[in-house]
């Protein structure tokens, strides 16, 4: 079964329950798929939050039920998990510029079409600026020391990754000489789940040491286990690098017949990385294997 399938059923389970309650963690534990990787996998593919596609949806069907229907507008309301007819319309209004009622009146079912655009700054940043075949390491396990901190994804309407992982480093890069056995060159970004059901990430701000001591103050020790890594090139300005992120997401892993182990992903910080330069060139590696894992039997 691929990363689609997967990704299917759990679009499946929306659709026949837009009408219920409807948790992430709920679509992506029917898909068989971490909370996480599910969420990040969906936007890599549709561009948009799981959380506004289902909202979408559920405004989608209320737009059917406006026009095909002779139920309440409150009755509708309640059926796309709105709190209240008032708070719907508000929605509504937001979205279109007229009410539910006014909607119904005018009776046209493609008022609001939507128009495929090309993300031409995506186009232009896959084939100029990824190594869209990536090598294949081999790394062994893996001692760290750095700063952690929590926070949500691109993927997360949560997402707060400006006011989280900038500063961490900004804390963290004077620091670094401070700590002891210290293999120097390489910065690395780690980013793990904290739970199966949650889109709550872990990041590691850290550098590679040959022996795990005490850990400086405010900082603190990790170890990755041995792992196969998938590891792409970016080139370019280092903020653009969620680009290349989805295109691993969303083109290669879904394709490639691999499986994401559920291990830590990389961001990997060389001598050619300089920070806020289009000539910047950095990594970004996940950890992958062959075999089936054991989510994707299900």
């Amino acid at each position: 079964m691929s990363y689609l399938t997967h990704i299917q059923r759990g679009v499946d389970q929306i659709e026949e329950h837009l009408d219920d309650e409807l948790s992430l963690a709920e679509v992506a534990s029917h898909a068989g798929i971490s909370q996480w990787h599910f969420q990040r996998i969906f936007r890599a593919l549709t561009g948009e939050t799981l959380k506004t596609y289902i909202r979408s949806r559920r405004m989608a069907r209320a737009l059917d039920r406006l026009l095909s229907t002779d139920l309440r507008i409150l009755d509708i309301a309640v059926a796309a998990r709105f709190e209240s007819q008032e708070a719907f319309s508000r929605a509504f209004k937001k979205a279109f510029s007229m009410t539910p009622t006014q909607y119904r009146q005018l009776g046209r079912e493609n008022l609001f079409p939507r128009k495929v655009q090309f993300d031409r700054q995506y186009l232009e940043h896959i084939n100029q600026n990824i190594s869209q075949d990536p090598q294949m390491t081999k790394r062994p396990r893996m001692r760290l020391v750095g700063m952690k901190t929590r926070f949500y994804g691109v993927d997360s309407e949560k997402n707060n990754i400006a006011s989280k992982i900038p500063p961490l480093w900004a804390e963290f890069t004077p620091r670094v000489l401070e700590i002891p056995h210290l293999v120097a060159g390489t910065g690395y970004g780690v980013i793990r789940t904290t739970s199966s059901d949650s889109d709550l990430l872990e990041y590691v701000a850290a550098v590679e040491v040959t022996d795990v001591g005490e850990a400086p103050p405010g900082m603190v020790a990790l170890e990755l286990e041995a792992e196969t890594y998938a590891v792409f090139d970016h080139r370019g300005d280092p903020d653009q690098l969620d680009l290349t992120v989805n295109y691993i997401y969303s083109t290669w892993l879904t394709q490639s017949g691999k499986w994401h182990t559920q291990g830590a992903d990389l961001e990997i910080y060389g001598p050619d990385y300089l920070q806020g330069s289009t000539e910047s060139k950095m990594q970004y590696a996940i950890p992958i294997g062959d075999a089936v894992p054991e989510f994707a039997r299900i």
